[in-house]
């Protein structure tokens, strides 16, 4: 296959360029470096600096057979700081690598989020009720609907795959755009205390970023859309005691679920399979 990589200087897209080279497929990374890093980039990556909303790059572009898109604005508080900026990028951004698989025939492998569920049935099925609560998981949700569109319209060739509160090596440690066990690590390098919201009895299905890197490659075979979690979740609690040191509590965050919960067996029936317990990581 002929590759590119959105966001793959990035945590999660670094992993994912990584996983399509080691399996012998020729990898170009597209990334502005806003949060990714040049110290991300796999060698034997082609590395094309540039942004997803530019669309004189897009035209620039040679063809790829596939199009694993992993860039984005993404978290939560910072899209509700910054809808405006989020939604270019998030949502303008897509539509312009949409464009290109159009023109292309490209097949277009999307990084979605778990954060567009209700969060009323756990675990969460992938046909289950969809409420997003803030900016961000509205875009995920608006660009779903743009690649199912462009299926029935184009005939897009396209999977979609709902990440759960991914983690690992390379992750963010610091910054709007760090995930809790990202802050968390850097709180207890530093000698601080772990700082949680509310009152820490939030759950979270907590996703080890090589299986979701394996889940992009497989996907090169699947069509629809598709939950990738681990099948269990912790508090954020237990994530503080697995790390350990001096907690405080802080005000709760607005626009987030309270608890998350992937049912990943349609992800299992075709072979995929979580490899890694956060708790187990962590220690």
């Amino acid at each position: 296959m002929k590759c590119l990589v959105l966001g793959g200087a990035g945590f999660i897209g670094s992993h994912v360029a990584d996983a399509l080279i080691d399996e012998g497929h020729e990898v170009a990374v597209l990334d502005c470096l806003s949060t990714g890093k040049k110290s991300n980039l796999n060698p034997k990556a082609n590395f094309i600096k540039g942004d997803i909303e530019d669309k004189e790059l897009w035209k620039s572009l040679a063809r790829y057979t596939h199009v694993f898109h992993l860039a984005a604005r993404a978290r939560i508080q910072p899209s509700i700081k910054y809808p405006l900026k989020t939604h270019n990028t998030n949502v303008n951004g897509t539509l312009n690598a949409l464009e290109y698989c159009r023109k292309h025939g490209s097949k277009l492998i999307f990084s979605g989020s778990s954060s567009i569920f209700k969060g009323d049935k756990l675990p969460t099925k992938e046909d289950d009720p969809k409420d997003p609560l803030n900016p961000y998981s509205l875009q995920k949700y608006i660009c779903e609907h743009y690649i199912k569109l462009y299926h029935k319209l184009y005939g897009l060739d396209y999977a979609i795959l709902r990440y759960f509160n991914v983690y690992g090596e390379r992750q963010l440690l610091g910054g709007g755009y760090a995930t809790i066990l990202g802050i968390f690590l850097d709180q207890k390098a530093k000698g601080k205390v772990l700082t949680i919201t509310g009152d820490g009895n939030q759950r979270r299905d907590f996703t080890y970023v090589k299986d979701v890197a394996k889940a992009n490659l497989m996907a090169t075979g699947w069509q629809g859309a598709f939950n990738i979690g681990s099948g269990k979740n912790h508090s954020i609690n237990e994530i503080a005691d697995l790390i350990g040191g001096t907690k405080e509590y802080i005000e709760e965050k607005i626009g987030e679920v309270r608890e998350t919960l992937a049912d990943n067996s349609k992800a299992r029936e075709l072979g995929w399979q979580p490899t890694m317990e956060v708790s187990q990581w962590l220690v």
